[in-house]
């Protein structure tokens, strides 16, 4: 193996946050400046909102809910032999692709 191939490791690194926490890792550079940490993230802090924009949220409710109430029509045994029927008197044309 090759000598002084992997950077110096610094098992007590030291890392600042913007809110001022600071804490120790390891890490290849002795201290590191960070923006967001685990006290004061909005995920970690239970602070998170949610953007909704024009309502989307609701609407995308309103939808699901209409979809369950409408009931699907069952289709009968008459109209599933009359679309076999027809699909069997057609010739199938499949189509194949190309290299351009």
């Amino acid at each position: 193996m090759k000598k002084d191939l992997h950077p110096t490791y610094y098992p007590n690194a030291k890392v600042t946050c913007a809110c001022g926490n600071t804490f120790t890792v390891g890490s290849t550079q002795e201290s590191l400046q960070v923006e967001v940490c685990s006290n004061c993230h909005p995920f970690y802090t239970g602070k998170d909102k949610v953007m909704d924009k024009v309502g989307r949220i609701q609407k995308f409710k309103e939808r699901m809910a209409q979809k369950q109430d409408t009931p699907r029509k069952a289709k009968t045994k008459k109209a599933k032999t009359q679309a076999v029927s027809r699909t069997q008197g057609k010739a199938r044309v499949t189509s194949k692709k190309t290299k351009a």
